[in-house]
């Protein structure tokens, strides 16, 4: 059976599951008294997911070419996204905007050519665009971040295409465990041990957090017969450090979020942060 009937049977055992979470979190934040302080937040989070998740699971019935236009689309924003706070130039952004295009399109049509071969090339690109500008004052810290952001959007993002059914699993592991992890910072993380901040670059995120996102990544993979350690060490890397990256990012850039256009959540960078180095991990471990 091919890797792409395999990635659409995946999507089809998921979508029960994923119709339910909707359908309970619906229910959930409709019922939600006035007097909660985040209610709004929390309805425009739902809503905005009602519409995330048909989107993802429809990129997987529709093969290796829905996946490359999934992973091309959020590459493209994404990287638009990060440009802007990265302070990049636009000849910068453009060498960001084609790997987002031309690495899942390798991935859909060529995967053997994403060797070092592709790496190597990948570094001469985020540093031909300031040589050639003769950028003498910026130009090194233009082709780092250039580099970063080409590993951490586009190369993580293949991860959709070439894992198959294991990209479906991540993808759904990982939005379950941002769940996870918000419910368990607010219900564990208040006082105690498990109120210890993981890092000064988001004191709100907590070892309550991790417990939560622990447990909700754990469970879809339970129920859709796809838990692996490996893999579910991957994807609660990914929930753990991928908002702490991004968080980096953005308080070296002075700003709060990625974006302003996706309702309950900023920009598409802080509703995607962990599924890229989710993606990137489970490429490693699986």
């Amino acid at each position: 059976m091919s890797a792409v009937l395999i990635a659409e049977e995946a999507a089809a055992r998921a979508v029960p599951l994923v119709a339910g979470v909707l359908g309970a979190g619906g229910v959930a934040v409709a019922v939600l008294p006035s007097k909660v302080r985040m209610r709004a937040e929390l309805r425009r989070r739902w809503r905005t997911w009602a519409l995330v998740a048909p989107v993802f699971l429809g990129a997987y019935f529709l093969g290796g070419g829905g996946t490359f236009v999934l992973a091309a689309g959020l590459g493209v924003v994404a990287a638009g996204e990060f440009a802007r706070m990265a302070g990049l130039r636009r000849g910068d952004l453009g060498v960001l905007v084609a790997a987002s295009v031309a690495l899942p399109a390798l991935a859909w049509t060529a995967p053997r050519l994403l060797d070092v071969r592709a790496a190597a090339l990948l570094l001469v690109a985020a540093a031909l665009v300031p040589v050639l500008d003769g950028d003498d004052r910026t130009g090194f810290t233009r082709s780092a971040r250039t580099a970063f952001g080409l590993l951490w959007i586009p190369v993580a993002l293949t991860g959709l295409v070439t894992l198959g059914n294991t990209g479906v699993m991540v993808g759904l592991a990982v939005a379950l465990g941002d769940v996870g992890a918000w419910c368990g910072g607010t219900a564990l993380g208040r006082r105690g041990p498990l109120a210890r901040p993981l890092s000064p670059l988001s004191p709100h995120k907590t070892w309550a957090g991790v417990l939560g996102a622990a447990v909700a990544t754990a469970l879809p993979l339970l129920v859709l017969g796809a838990f692996a350690f490996p893999l579910w060490a991957a994807v609660l890397g990914g929930c753990v450090l991928g908002d702490l990256v991004e968080s980096m990012v953005k308080r070296e850039s002075g700003v709060k979020d990625a974006g302003s256009w996706l309702p309950g959540f900023g920009g598409l960078l802080d509703r995607i942060d962990s599924l890229l180095v989710a993606l990137l991990l489970a490429m490693v471990m699986t």
